[in-house]
């Protein structure tokens, strides 16, 4: 179990998720990068930019996989163990929060917002000042409520938080989901790869 805290936020993943032994949730993760995988190859760019990359385990996948990466993250002590972890050639690693990003430095042609909304005191701060970036695809993607709340009850865990995950302070049904993006974004695609809503995204005209 991952999950560090700063300025008692919950940053990295609360649950290793990359890493799980577990069958089912090898499984899961393994709809979630088939869905992820294909919109990233529609997205047809070269460079990518992560936003929330945590630890860095899908930035450093998508660096082996030939893209060039960036990935930030708003914690010095996470963006630290990821740049001890991962050494990529074509990745590199930024303290930036998603509030302060900055199209001059944080522009990239493809861009990815995955798992990180859900921990933000202010999700659609955060869509405006991804709105304001330059790219041509971003892709974002969500945990699907009530579904994942209730399949962590299912296995047994956060049953005191009715099954929310720690540091999960937003929840959104597929529908509320797609509706507040929409705001900020046109949406070109939409995947649901249990438990998951995932958009591809195009600036709005």
């Amino acid at each position: 179990m991952s999950g560090n805290t700063d300025d008692q936020i919950i940053a990295g993943n609360f649950y290793d998720k990359y890493a799980t032994q577990n069958p089912i949730a090898k499984y899961l993760m393994h709809g979630f990068f088939a869905s992820l995988n294909d919109l990233i190859k529609k997205a047809n760019a070269n460079q990518i930019h992560e936003i929330g990359c945590g630890e860095g385990n899908l930035s450093a996948r998508l660096a082996r996989q030939g893209y060039k990466v960036l990935g930030t993250d708003f914690s010095k002590d996470i963006i630290c163990t990821a740049q001890q972890q991962w050494r990529e050639e074509s990745l590199k690693f930024q303290v930036a929060s998603v509030y302060d990003l900055e199209p001059s430095i944080h522009s990239a042609p493809l861009i990815l917002c995955c798992e990180v909304l859900e921990h933000l005191e202010e999700p659609e701060h955060a869509l405006q000042k991804i709105s304001e970036l330059q790219f041509e695809t971003l892709i974002l993607s969500v945990p699907r409520e009530p579904i994942w709340c209730l399949m962590n009850m299912a296995r047994g865990k956060y049953w005191s938080d009715m099954g929310n995950t720690p540091g999960h302070i937003q929840n959104w049904s597929k529908h509320r989901f797609l509706n507040m993006v929409a705001s900020y974004f046109s949406i070109q695609e939409i995947k649901s790869p249990l438990p998951w809503t995932m958009v591809s995204c195009t600036k709005r005209e």
